[in-house]
């Protein structure tokens, strides 16, 4: 009886053994595609080898100009926030003496959702060729263009304005 048992205890723990072996040999395999996963998505995520998100912003341009008559200086802008689809918000800010209103249209493959002024396709058009931002000498010093204001890209009052203020209905 003694040998009955014995055996089924010798039986018993080689096959506890070989179990155990098999679920090691299981889990490093499975950490090991884990952390390869990681270190591709660490390496896309620093750029370093080329994977982006399409659906991140990328481009974005600033356009500074003179929309009311009476105020000077270029303080109302309009700043365009795209994807690589051309997706995205371009946001504008119209400041007269008394009070200032801001605007958010959405843009989708590159083309605004709702009318855009002509200083807001400015900015979506700039975003998308990579020129919206201005050289670090133009932004810092307004006699650095020779007689050019310190941004050079707004052209004159704003014609047209479509869609609403910021905490409207319409949602991007």
């Amino acid at each position: 009886m003694q040998t009955v048992i014995t055996d089924v205890c010798l039986l018993l723990g080689l096959f506890a053994a070989v179990l155990g072996i098999v679920l090691a040999v299981s889990t490093r395999r499975y950490a090991a595609r884990a952390v390869a996963e990681c270190a591709e998505l660490i390496e896309g995520s620093a750029g370093s080898w080329g994977t982006m998100d399409p659906r991140a912003l990328r481009d974005l341009a600033l356009v500074r100009y003179d929309a009311l008559n009476e105020m000077s200086g270029q303080l109302s802008f309009s700043v365009a926030l795209l994807n690589a689809a051309g997706d995205g918000v371009v946001i504008s800010s119209i400041n007269g003496r008394s009070e200032t209103r801001t605007y958010a249209k959405a843009v989708l493959g590159g083309t605004g959702a709702q009318e855009l002024s002509p200083e807001e396709e400015r900015a979506v058009r700039s975003a998308r060729l990579g020129t919206g931002l201005p050289d670090a000498a133009e932004a810092i010093s307004p006699a650095a263009g020779a007689g050019r204001p310190a941004m050079s890209w707004g052209t004159g009052p704003t014609r047209t304005r479509s869609g609403g203020p910021i905490g409207s209905s319409r949602t991007l």
